[in-house]
């Protein structure tokens, strides 16, 4: 049975107002990372107004229930692929699709762009985000290190389009 009946997937509407709440739902989809991954999870570092320009910048779409916004994704196009920066979703939701179905809305637009490839980056750590990239047809195609670490930090995926 489809856990994400009655969740809505939308683009990010161009008069959308709920800043505050988006910020605040991507700061407790993320607090699960506090003390797990290093370096930190960068969703202490926005704010509303990020976001905000975020959306100008990128494409988002939202996951909607009951006129709630319980998960987003933000992607910036380029020349060949999308790259998919900030994927959220409710911690209660986390598991049940709603990621799935906000990730095929990007891959659905890349399709209609004529673009070649979805690209993302996922912390080492988290293991289970690997998986769940890998079922939805990602493969690993490098890891990097960021500024102040001897070690990779992050794994590179890519999912492309055929």
């Amino acid at each position: 049975m489809d856990q994400t009946v009655g969740i809505s997937i939308i683009g990010l509407p161009a008069d959308f107002d709920r800043w505050g709440d988006l910020l605040a739902l991507i700061r407790r989809a993320f607090a699960y990372m506090d003390g797990v991954i290093d370096p930190p999870s960068s969703a202490h570092l926005l704010s509303a107004d990020s976001l905000a320009e975020k959306a100008k910048k990128e494409t988002g779409f939202v996951a909607v229930e009951n006129g709630r916004v319980v998960g987003c994704v933000f992607a910036l196009e380029r020349a060949r692929d999308f790259y998919v920066g900030k994927l959220a979703v409710e911690p209660a939701l986390q598991g049940q699709g709603v990621g799935a179905r906000l990730m095929q809305a990007v891959e659905d637009l890349a399709r209609a762009r004529g673009k070649d490839a979805i690209e993302l980056q996922a912390r080492i750590e988290l293991t289970s985000n690997h998986a769940a990239f890998t079922r939805l047809g990602f493969r690993e195609t490098g890891r990097t290190a960021h500024a102040g670490y001897d070690r990779p930090t992050s794994i590179t995926m890519r999912k492309v389009l055929s």
